[in-house]
């Protein structure tokens, strides 16, 4: 790899001086390196397809933490170029560098092309209203049905491939992809999925319901959620927001996209959750 292109959390100051080593170290070894220059909202860009990385660029580094490679994921999904995360947050699931002794041996595996890639699979969602589509967007660990405003009942008919599955009533609805399933859908009680897995994890927010449980379904499937009573909102990977209302439909399915993570080190994903949990 020769040409990179940085994307940081400008909100972080670490963040701001890890930009500037990981650049002079790149620049001194003959790499090419541009720094993503847009204005964020604290620390954000808004959107997928809101980056601009060059033609060329081999690989995408992102200095923050899950949240900000999560954003460059979902902004650059239609290129398909390799990430890699530097952590300058809290845990950093998603992340291959903590530490800052080991950024210059990052650097160099991904100089001499000494990495492995790993594919993640994403979530399209669209909302439906009275039969038309009017909004689409991607997520790498997401699609959360929740309340807009006010904390109050919320009810959601779920369906899947056009067939009945259950209605819920609950503070929210997740639906997770294998890399989300250690995100939100964890908090939530949902289950751990190994991230090199293809399906979806459907886990209800603090359901009024002693029977509800979280329900794993093939990456095939069609989900269908609609919603039925409260103020309610999806959101994608905890960034884009869009109201809905009584009658609308939330529709997902696996995402033709996939996230590229570039892998350094041969650590088990079971070591690596063991380790991150060990740290909360």
């Amino acid at each position: 790899m020769k040409n990179f292109y940085i994307i940081a959390n400008s909100s972080k100051e670490e963040a701001k001086k890890t930009v500037e080593v990981v650049e002079s170290y790149l620049r001194s070894h003959g790499a090419s390196c541009q720094i993503e220059q847009q204005n964020r909202k604290d620390g954000y860009l808004r959107g997928a397809g809101c980056y601009e990385a060059p033609e060329d660029t081999d690989c995408i580094i992102t200095i923050g933490g899950d949240g900000t490679l999560i954003q460059a994921a979902r902004g650059l999904s239609y290129r398909k170029i390799p990430l890699v995360g530097i952590n300058r947050g809290h845990l950093g699931y998603l992340t291959q560098v903590s530490r800052d002794e080991d950024i210059r041996e990052m650097a160099n595996a991904l100089l001499a092309d000494q990495y492995q890639i790993e594919e993640r699979m994403m979530l399209d969602g669209r909302i439906i209203r009275t039969g038309k589509e009017i909004v689409k967007d991607i997520a790498l660990n997401e699609i959360v049905l929740t309340h807009r405003d006010v904390i109050r009942v919320l009810r959601f008919g779920v369906y899947v491939n056009g067939e009945f599955l259950n209605e819920y009533t609950a503070d929210g609805l997740i639906a997770a992809t294998p890399t989300g399933s250690t995100a939100y859908n964890l908090s939530a009680g949902g289950p751990i999925v190994a991230p090199n897995a293809c399906m979806t994890v459907l886990t209800p927010i603090c359901s009024h319901a002693l029977n509800a449980r979280s329900i794993v379904l093939s990456a095939e499937d069609e989900i269908c959620i609609e919603v039925r009573e409260g103020s309610q909102a999806a959101v994608f990977d905890g960034d884009m927001i869009f109201e809905l209302k009584r009658g609308d439909q939330v529709v997902i399915t696996k995402s033709d996209r996939v996230t590229r993570l570039i892998r350094l080190k041969q650590v088990s994903f079971l070591e690596n959750l063991s380790n991150k949990l060990a740290g909360i």
